[in-house]
C-alpha cells in the first residue's frame, strides 16, 4: 500500500509566503503590516511581528488605523540574537500556537548573515574550514518552518549593493551586481511571490508573482507604482478564501503537525497529543496521520537507525486512543 495519497487538485488550505526586500527606508516593515492586517481580515489580533529591529518594530504600532480613525494593535516578539534557524522556527510556532493566522518576520535577513546566524554557523571554530553543509540543513528547517507553517507569512529582507571581483586586463576590478536581498541566493525564489521596494514603498519591482496574483502585486519581471496597502491583503485573503474552505480547526492541526515532522516521530508524538480528539479523528480517518508518520520517519532515518521501533511505538499509542489496541 502506498504512503502517499493520490487526490484531484483544488485549491484548498493555501499558505502564502510573501517575500517583501528593500534597502533601508524602502518602505518594507510599514508595508508588511498593512498587507498582513488585510490579509487577517482586519482582525489585528491575528497578526503577529518578529521583530529582530532590536525592538524598532514596535515604532510601528499605531499604523493600523480603521476609518473612523480607530488604532488596531498588533502582536510583537522581539527577538534578540543569536538569529539561529533554530531560533526562527522556535518563534514562528509560537504565534501558530498563540493563533496568530498573518506573521510578519522583520526581518529575515537576520536568519542568514546576523550574529549567530548561518553564516556564524557555517564559520564556528574554524573559519578556514566552513561547515556549509550544517549551516544549509539548519536553513532548509527554517525554509521548511516558513512554507509549512498554518499561518501566512510575509517575509522583509534587508537590501545592498552587491559587488563581485573580475579579472580585467591584468586587473582586479569590483563589478557593481545590482542592489540584491541579504538571504540565500535562492531564497526568493522559493516564496509564493517576491517584491523589492523602491521609493519609500512608492513603486515594486516584481521578482516573482502566480498569474493568480497578477492583479495584486504586478508581473514578474515588472515595475508597479503605488503602495501596497490593507486593501491588496484583503483582496490576497479574498483569493485564499475562494478556495474550498476546510475547517479551520482540523487545517490548523494538520499544519502544525506537519511542522512536527521535520524534527521526527517523537516531536510529531508530542505534537499529536496536544490536539483535539475532534483534530485527532479527522487527521486519522482522512490519512492524513499515516502520510505524516512516513514523513516524520523517513526524517528520522535519515539522522538515526532504529526508526522502526519508534514508529511502532506511535502506531501502538495512537491506536490505544482510539479504543483499537
Amino acid at each position: 500500500m502506498s504512503i502517499f495519497k493520490i487526490e484531484d487538485a483544488e485549491r484548498e488550505g493555501a499558505r502564502l509566503v510573501v517575500g517583501i526586500a528593500g534597502v533601508s527606508g524602502s518602505g518594507k516593515t510599514h508595508s508588511a503590516l498593512l498587507l498582513a492586517w488585510g490579509m487577517a481580515n482586519y482582525n489585528s489580533q491575528k497578526v503577529g511581528l518578529l521583530c529582530t529591529e532590536n525592538r524598532r518594530g514596535r515604532m510601528y504600532s499605531d499604523i493600523l488605523v480603521d476609518g473612523k480613525g480607530k488604532v488596531h494593535k498588533f502582536k510583537v516578539i522581539d527577538m534578540p540574537p543569536p538569529y539561529s534557524p533554530q531560533r526562527y522556527i522556535e518563534a514562528i510556532k509560537a504565534f501558530a500556537d498563540y493563533g496568530v493566522e498573518v506573521i510578519v518576520i522583520d526581518s529575515v535577513s537576520h536568519e542568514w548573515e546576523g550574529q549567530g546566524g548561518c553564516e556564524d554557523i557555517a564559520h564556528a571554530g574554524s573559519p578556514r574550514n566552513p561547515k556549509w553543509n550544517e549551516a544549509k540543513r539548519e536553513h532548509k528547517s527554517f525554509m521548511n518552518a516558513m512554507l509549512q507553517s498554518p499561518a501566512h507569512i510575509i517575509a522583509c529582507l534587508r537590501a545592498r549593493e552587491k559587488v563581485k571581483l573580475e579579472k580585467r586586463d591584468g586587473k582586479t576590478e569590483y563589478v557593481p551586481q545590482g542592489v540584491m536581498a541579504i538571504q540565500e541566493k535562492n531564497f526568493t525564489f522559493e516564496l509564493t511571490a517576491s517584491l523589492m521596494m523602491w521609493n519609500g514603498g512608492k513603486s515594486r519591482e516584481i521578482l516573482k508573482c502566480p498569474s493568480d496574483l497578477v492583479p495584486i502585486f504586478g508581473n514578474p519581471g515588472e515595475w508597479a507604482d503605488g503602495y501596497l496597502g490593507h486593501e491588496h491583503g484583503k483582496m490576497l485573503r479574498d483569493w485564499v478564501d475562494g478556495g474550498k474552505q476546510l475547517d479551520p480547526e482540523i487545517q490548523h492541526a494538520r499544519d502544525l503537525m506537519q511542522m512536527a515532522c521535520e524534527q521526527g516521530l517523537e516531536a510529531m508524538q508530542a505534537e499529536w497529543g496536544k490536539l483535539s480528539k475532534k483534530a485527532q479523528k479527522a487527521l486519522k480517518d482522512d490519512g492524513t496521520l499515516d502520510t505524516l508518520k512516513a514523513s516524520a520517519k523517513a526524517f528520522d532515518d535519515q539522522r538515526t537507525s532504529g526508526g522502526d521501533a519508534d514508529l511502532d511505538d506511535l502506531n501502538a499509542e495512537i491506536m490505544a486512543e482510539h479504543g483499537q489496541a
